[in-house]
């Protein structure tokens, strides 16, 4: 894969998170779980800014839209909220999932990235982490 389309396919799987978090903050009622969606939306944006300065300053397009999967995960996430059940327990559930293939998607493209996307994927994962770790450890904390 190239640089380019690989960045943008980062920013995809990114923008999924970030869409489904937004989304998530509107359906949950807790007051807290509202502000940890923000916070976690707002770091998917920061990515995304990175990512695109990168595909800007050579020059390339950056993708707007999401992914398929992405799509699908929320529309099943408001089929399943509908029919009953914890919507906070559900939603954490599902943004978890999220985490993973966001942080799995960056390792992954790290490993054969050219240097300079290499240094820009290293700076970002540390947030990534971070993102995924309190996700999993508010996942345990429900469950």
């Amino acid at each position: 894969m190239t640089s380019t389309s690989e960045l943008n396919e980062l920013i995809e799987i990114t923008r999924d998170g970030q869409r489904f978090y937004q989304h998530a903050c509107e359906e949950v009622k807790d007051v807290e779980l509202q502000h940890l969606f923000r916070d976690m939306a707002q770091a998917k944006t920061q990515v995304i800014q990175a990512l695109s300065v990168k595909l800007a300053a050579d020059h390339k397009k950056v993708s707007q839209g999401g992914t398929m999967v992405g799509k699908l995960r929320e529309l099943y996430m408001d089929t399943k909220t509908k029919l009953g059940g914890d919507p906070r327990v559900a939603y954490v559930d599902q943004l978890e999932e999220v985490e993973d293939r966001i942080l799995h998607a960056f390792e992954d493209a790290l490993e054969g990235a050219e240097p300079d996307v290499r240094a820009l994927l290293a700076t970002e994962l540390p947030r990534l982490r971070a993102c995924h770790s309190r996700m999993q450890q508010l996942k345990h904390s429900l469950h």
